[in-house]
């Protein structure tokens, strides 16, 4: 079945993104210019702007219009700011946050996805971002620091070794907590030493691999 794309792209901003009060212009501007259909699994793609999350594979989602407009308009991204992604899955929030930043690194623990989000990126012409395989769940070393750490799968507890990437003045977003009800959290650093959270909404989403809760055993 054959459908608008201009016109379904623009009822999916009008009829799900707003209500949700996602009023940012930069970031509906993003959600208008950013392709989502040709970020979607072809067998798909009929359902590219429906308010639902999509199976991507090995588990993971794409995530709902809604909750990708409210995640983008929590974060406040601006020009110059350096961004680090958890969970590239298809690429296309990639794409989005690197309209709004200055460069985004991207992190998938899957080689095949990793792969289709760069042929994604470079179809959509993005050139401020770069996808890497890595499991970013388990801790490792780094010199380099993020203006924004976006972690795009839920954790059951936020991993130390994540904030750490972080630099003062910078936030993190996460999809915290027990599903089926996940805190949508922004975690601003004050300083060396000092956090505030801000609970943003409730949702639920898969969990990324290894950032499952603890598995309880019973008689």
């Amino acid at each position: 079945m054959l459908i608008d794309t201009a016109q379904a792209r623009q009822n999916m901003i009008e009829n799900q993104v707003r209500p949700w009060e996602v009023l940012d212009a930069r970031v509906l501007d993003v959600l208008r210019t950013v392709p989502r259909e040709d970020f979607v699994p072809p067998r798909l793609r009929n359902l590219a702007f429906a308010d639902t999350a999509l199976p991507i594979g090995h588990g993971e989602v794409m995530l709902k219009p809604v909750v990708e407009g409210r995640l983008l308009q929590a974060l406040a991204l601006q020009p110059g700011e350096r961004v680090l992604e958890i969970g590239t899955g298809t690429g296309f929030l990639t794409a989005c946050m690197a309209r709004l930043a200055g460069h985004v690194t991207s992190l998938e623990l899957h080689a095949d996805l990793a792969d289709a989000a760069r042929a994604n990126l470079a179809a959509a012409q993005v050139r401020n971002a770069q996808v890497e395989v890595a499991d970013a769940m388990q801790p490792f070393t780094t010199d380099a620091l993020y203006d924004v750490v976006v972690v795009g799968g839920a954790v059951y507890a936020l991993p130390e070794h994540l904030r750490a990437l972080v630099k003062p003045g910078g936030r993190l977003f996460a999809f915290v907590g027990e599903s089926p009800v996940l805190e949508a959290t922004l975690y601003t650093r004050a300083d060396a030493s000092h956090w505030s959270s801000e609970s943003l909404f409730e949702t639920d989403t898969p969990y990324l691999r290894h950032a499952e809760p603890p598995r309880r055993f019973t008689l």
